[in-house]
């Protein structure tokens, strides 16, 4: 069973984003996603400074399965990586919403995580997957 976080804004490709206390917003992948994908074995992470847009590819993450690209949830420019996925992607499987994270953006304008989906409607989502 998939978990859904509430704290927590949604991308109908599987991505999810909090905004942090000092402004940031931290993006993954779901639980849901992870699970589909099956054992992570390599993430491929934006690079710092680098400027993402809503919607855009921001780095790719690959499984024994599948690979997927990962797509920014808002606009802005990217301030710390998650180095750790690099020696260590299973964190993604067992850790998809805490020590799983992939990149932190600046953002722009932060409103953009009141256009993404929030628990229940990613769950539905999810479920017509199925």
């Amino acid at each position: 069973m998939s978990e859904f976080p509430t704290d927590v804004r949604y991308l109908a490709t599987h991505e999810w984003a909090r905004l942090e206390e000092d402004g940031t917003v931290t993006v993954g992948i779901t639980d849901f996603a992870q699970d589909a994908l099956g054992d992570v074995v390599y993430v491929e992470l934006p690079e710092i400074d680098q400027t993402v847009s809503a919607g855009d590819e921001a780095g790719v993450v690959e499984s024994v399965k599948a690979a997927s690209d990962i797509y920014s949830p808002v606009t802005g420019t990217v301030c710390a990586i998650n180095d750790a996925l690099d020696d260590e992607p299973e964190k993604v499987n067992a850790d998809p919403f805490g020590d799983g994270w992939f990149f932190k953006i600046e953002p722009e304008d932060s409103g953009e995580l009141e256009d993404m989906l929030d628990a229940e409607s990613y769950q539905e989502v999810c479920e017509n997957e199925d």
